[in-house]
Formats: C-alpha cells, structure tokens, sequence
C-alpha cells in the first residue's frame, strides 16, 4: 500500500467566515463536485508549512499569514488505488485577492452552520461536525 500525505488549511477571514472551494469535477463515485477547501499532497522533500503555502498560492492566489494551528489528523483508505493517505487540516489566514485555479469551480466565504448546509468533502464535514470552535 502507498502512503501519502496531505495537508489541507482551513483560512478564516476578519468577518469570521471561511473560504471554500468547489471542485471542478465529481470524483468517479459522486454525482455532484464537494466543497472543499485549499491543499493538497506533500513532495517527499517539502515541509508542511511549505506545502500549505505552495497550495494555497496556486489554488486560490493568496498569501498565507501567521501560523498554522492543527485541527485534525485523518486517515484515508482508498482500496482501489491500494493507497492510504493520511490527511492533516490546519487553520489560518491569507491575505490578497482570490484567484482559483481550475481545480475548482466557485469560491465562497461560509460560516460553520452555512458550510454544513453545502456538499461537502466528507472529511472536511467531519471536521467541522468535530469542533464546535469553528
């Protein structure tokens, strides 16, 4: 089995609302793209935080500011691919203008109770069902 890991950011702005993304395409399985929101899998050379940076720049065009607090730690079995990956969400903040790259569709910014209305990742839903600070 592969292992990989991921690390996603969930970014918080000053009105206290988070930015989430929608996928472009539905995985194989889904009907409909998640909500999700900015990150990706580590290379084997690159640290956490410079990973977190690298894909929050190329995925929504901001700069990510202050430090990352880690929220959850998950794992992912995808039996098909015979790969476990094991998926770190951090909080932050970012500053600048958005711009997404194609990976997703439409951005917005959410509360906790609005987020869980959408469709989301069912891992980034876990973490926002598992801690009532957001």
């Amino acid at each position: 089995m592969n292992l990989q890991v991921g690390v996603k950011v969930i970014l918080k702005n000053n009105e206290g609302a988070y930015l989430l993304m929608r996928r472009s395409e539905a995985f194989h399985n889904e009907t409909e793209p998640h909500w999700d929101i900015p990150g990706g899998r580590i290379d084997p050379s690159e640290a956490l935080e410079t990973a977190l940076r690298r894909e929050v720049m190329e995925e929504t065009g901001l700069t990510v500011e202050g430090n990352f607090t880690l929220l959850a730690a998950q794992d992912i079995f995808v039996k098909a691919k015979d790969l476990h990956v094991v998926r770190l969400t951090y909080t932050s903040s970012a500053s600048g203008e958005i711009n997404i790259s194609d990976e997703h569709q439409e951005v917005q910014w959410a509360n906790r109770e609005q987020a869980l209305a959408l469709y989301l990742d069912p891992y980034l839903r876990l973490v926002f069902e598992t801690n009532a600070d957001l």
